[in-house]
């Protein structure tokens, strides 16, 4: 195993049984053995990755495409039919939040007996118990059975014990969404707290956005193979447009007959979408109307959005994202989050963005833009459509700027 590496994963497979008609009963199994006919189905098939020390990666992909079943994997929940997973440090895992509590043991109990499946000493727990029981807000009830606890409050303090063992390694399947937006909101903050300190992190999840705010790599995973990998921005442009493709596909079988052609100066993985719209012409202005594209921190610009309809788009949505050189996105919106009413899309036109007072530090950044349709298609999605160069006078850093003062001798 690489020195640099926490995860190893080389060439696994693995298969399931799926019964048809399964008999339950000895009586069923002996009369009716025609229910034992089973097929095989491999749900991985041969993948490799690794996982460096410190780094978050993101796993996507669609419902039954392997991924729930590579993190079990990597937990040693089961194991490959071949190939081989080497790990390296104490693992924790948010998988099946829960797993070994005793609904007749009281809250605090409970923490002792699951802490100790996570490796930790009598001592160690004793250390940090309070930590537990104020992360999980559940000091009222900490003495209470299990059992009288509501399903918030049992993941609420399943979670607060599985990211409070010091782990090495966190493999995190679906579970960002325990309790309410303030709960929620602390979970995810606290996971960039553990991240910050060096811990690997492997997440399963659907919200591409939660994996573009917390990994550095995501790994699609389609039909038990590894489809793609590298930077957020770079993979889930790819998925989304495949699964675009797909729900186009199921709303109607014509569409196919409507794409235009790719234009010959357009590189293959900078545009995505189904044609049925496109964006045609971009154009970066200044507060005073004139073309532009170096600004200082602070300043307000416009974006105008040309496009060309093909096929009318029911329900369009117009999207942008800005991002810096290294991938980072620096700020996204969309007329959905907006809430902006209905508007289709029948004839040629342009739409227009007023950013104001953009508080961007320093540097090189480009601009996405997209047109949705009403449930969620990408129609045209065009990657680093454009670019910006932002320059200052003051040598703060970060990402943006945000407003401040200073008082000295305050008190």
């Amino acid at each position: 195993m690489k020195p640099e590496n926490a995860i190893e994963v080389h060439q696994v497979t693995k298969e399931f049984k799926v019964y048809l008609d399964k008999g339950q009963t000895l009586k069923e199994k002996v009369l009716f053995r025609n229910r034992r006919k089973y097929e095989k189905r491999t749900v991985l098939n041969g993948i490799s990755f690794e996982v460096k020390k410190g780094e978050a990666v993101g796993l996507i992909g669609q419902n039954g495409c392997g991924k729930s079943t590579t993190l079990k994997l990597l937990t040693r929940i089961m194991y490959p039919d071949s190939g081989t997973i080497e790990m390296r440090g104490r693992v924790s895992s948010l998988i099946e939040l829960g797993a070994g509590f005793h609904p007749d043991m009281s809250g605090r109990q409970n923490i002792y007996t699951n802490a100790s499946i996570f490796g930790l000493t009598k001592k160690e727990i004793d250390k940090r118990i309070q930590d537990i029981i104020d992360f999980s807000e559940l000091e009222k009830f900490i003495d209470n059975p299990v059992r009288t606890y509501s399903s918030g409050m049992y993941t609420r303090l399943a979670f607060a014990v599985a990211i409070n063992v010091d782990a090495d390694i966190l493999l995190i399947d679906e579970i960002l969404a325990v309790g309410d937006a303030n709960f929620q909101a602390k979970c995810f903050n606290r996971l960039r707290e553990i991240k910050a300190q060096g811990t690997t992190i492997v997440i399963v999840s659907h919200s591409l956005q939660q994996i573009e705010q917390i990994c550095e790599r995501s790994i699609w995973i389609q039909d038990g193979k590894i489809q793609a990998e590298g930077l957020p921005r770079v993979v889930h442009p790819e998925y989304l447009d495949f699964m675009g493709q797909k729900r186009q596909e199921t709303i109607t079988k014509k569409i196919a007959s409507s794409v235009p052609a790719p234009k010959p100066d357009e590189k293959k993985k900078e545009r995505w979408g189904n044609g049925n719209a496109r964006i045609t012409d971009i154009r970066i202005l200044d507060a005073g109307g004139e073309t532009r594209t170096v600004f200082k921190t602070g300043d307000s610009f416009k974006i105008q959005i040309s496009y060309e309809v093909v096929k009318m788009v029911q329900d369009a949505v117009f999207g942008i994202g800005i991002f810096r050189a290294d991938g980072m996105r620096c700020y996204g919106t969309n007329t959905r989050i907006e809430n902006f009413p209905r508007y289709d899309l029948k004839t040629n036109g342009c739409v227009e963005l007023e950013l104001e007072e953009v508080e961007l530090l320093p540097g090189e950044y480009s601009i996405d833009l997209a047109i949705e349709c009403n449930v969620g298609i990408p129609v045209d999605y065009y990657t680093k459509a454009a670019r910006i160069t932002v320059y200052s006078d003051i040598s703060d850093v970060g990402v943006c700027r945000i407003k401040h003062s200073w008082t000295l001798d305050a008190m």
